[in-house]
């Protein structure tokens, strides 16, 4: 479908309100196509991935925005990065395989007691801002409305799916009266509702969105769930925004992780294996350094932008 690997905004013309439809497809599988995630691990970070998209088209930001869920469950870190490009990428790390009888998507289950923390920082590293808050709720969902009641203040709601194939996502978001709903674009009418009408507006949204079954945003396509939703409302859909996987591992990151460990530890390994390999855990790029390379890195000190991490 033409709106798969994209997002497109949307808003309500008479109402603060405004949302975002998501579909992943190729890019989706593109990000798991080296892991053998069990499906429950699956699921939930396909939708982090998408959470990470939504989120990011309500901010007006130059860098990434990435979405971190730790905790002491069988699943001790999941991550889902996005750039303001709408560039993603994500991974998850597990001690044990959960237990045949976790539901997919059971973020209690998968991460135990813990936190979801989003974190936005800038392409220079010069700004930098996290919101964090107790992970809440059977679902990925739940804990991301509590972050955005918390953090933002912006009353939001979201519907997250992912399956080996795709994944998808929905979100509605109640802006301040007075605001915009979408950058550039002022919705046009919602400063002559009155408050009582806009809070009816606002429940009456929620409660049809939550009509929206799993199979349905799985398989309709964004202007189909729109009039099978919301065909009373005058809505104004934007044109999409392409979305891509995208890993922003290099040579020069992994050189500059290298040079962090140490030149000891480095030429260590080194003469233990006869080359260094050092694999990224998003795309799962190996990049190897001999001993040329090596004593290069260290006699040289070449330049680095990594700060001493690989990704």
């Amino acid at each position: 479908m033409h709106d798969r690997d994209s997002l497109h905004r949307f808003i309500f013309e008479h109402y603060p309100i405004r949302g975002h439809l998501v579909h992943l497809d190729a890019s989706w599988r593109a990000l798991i196509e080296h892991r053998e995630y069990p499906e429950a691990i699956r699921t939930t970070l396909g939708e982090a991935v998408v959470a990470s998209l939504l989120l990011a088209a309500t901010i007006k930001f130059e860098g990434v925005l990435s979405l971190q869920l730790q905790g002491a469950g069988p699943v001790h870190l999941l991550l889902a990065q996005c750039t303001s490009g709408l560039g993603v990428r994500g991974l998850a790390r597990y001690r044990e395989e959960p237990d045949s009888g976790t539901a997919a998507g059971n973020v209690v289950d998968l991460i135990g007691a813990g936190n979801l923390t989003v974190t936005l920082e800038s392409d220079d590293g010069s700004q930098r801002y996290q919101g964090i808050v107790p992970i809440t709720g059977e679902r990925l969902a739940d804990s991301l409305q509590i972050y955005f009641e918390n953090s933002e203040q912006l009353p939001t709601r979201l519907w997250l799916y992912a399956d080996e194939h795709g994944a998808a996502g929905m979100l509605l978001q109640r802006l301040p009266d007075e605001g915009n709903a979408s950058p550039g674009a002022p919705a046009a009418g919602a400063s002559a509702a009155d408050p009582a009408a806009i809070d009816d507006a606002w429940r009456r949204v929620q409660l049809i969105g939550a009509t929206l079954t799993r199979d349905e945003l799985r398989t309709l396509d964004d202007a189909q769930i729109l009039r099978r939703l919301f065909n009373e409302d005058d809505l104004r859909l934007f044109e999409p925004a392409p979305v891509y996987f995208r890993c922003r591992c290099s040579r020069e990151r992994v050189s500059g992780m290298l040079q962090g460990l140490g030149e000891t530890e480095t030429r260590s390994i080194l003469t233990e294996r006869g080359e260094v390999e050092v694999r990224c855990d998003f795309c799962n790029r190996a990049y190897v350094f001999d001993a040329v390379d090596v004593a290069q890195l260290f006699n040289s000190g070449v330049a680095s932008d990594a700060g001493g991490s690989v990704h």
